[in-house]
């Protein structure tokens, strides 16, 4: 967790029963409204990852561009999107990963990274983990190297956070919710 990571998960409005009942919808919008909690959100993956020597942040279609972005900014490195299926102009990659009631494809451009570049990987939340391993498997194809995965939130009931550790990737978030809270 980070140095903000009580104060971003305060901001955090959960919207019980959305989009369904028994799902407790994790909503980062207020952040987003918040100057404040925004930069410190922004700082958060900033003041951690400033001092590597990343090549490119790739982050999730679509709440993951509105960190990632800003990130790769104050880095001073490139932005990649990894974008769901038909939406990336040039020639791409694919990787299908399976969700609770079917399958989804994340793409990436072909010529996204070079052999050996270093990548950070983040979206808004992990939850089973399905899109971030989809996404790093992509990245690991252009030949990127992901040397870490990062969100805002992590849901580690679901699984999602251990199931990127035990497929060999560093996970970090900026805080986690239980199902309790």
């Amino acid at each position: 967790m980070s140095i903000y990571g009580d104060y971003i998960k305060s901001v955090i409005r959960t919207v019980p029963d959305w989009p369904q009942p028994g799902v407790k919808f994790r909503d980062i919008t207020p952040i987003l409204q918040n100057a404040a909690a925004f930069r410190k959100l922004i700082d958060s993956f900033v003041h951690r990852y400033h001092e590597l020597k990343l090549d490119a942040v790739a982050a999730i279609d679509a709440r993951g561009f509105i960190i990632g972005a800003p990130v790769a900014y104050e880095l001073g490195c490139s932005f990649v999107p990894v974008r769901k299926k038909g939406k990336l102009p040039f020639r791409t990659i694919s990787e299908t990963y399976t969700l609770e009631y079917g399958e989804a494809t994340v793409e990436l451009h072909s010529d996204a990274f070079r052999p050996g570049d270093r990548i950070l990987l983040m979206d808004d939340l992990i939850a089973t983990g399905g899109t971030m391993l989809a996404a790093a498997k992509l990245i690991q194809r252009c030949g990127g190297e992901v040397v870490e995965t990062a969100a805002i939130i992590d849901l580690p009931e679901l699984g999602g956070s251990q199931k990127i550790r035990d497929a060999g990737y560093q996970v970090f978030a900026v805080c986690s919710f239980t199902e309790d809270e």
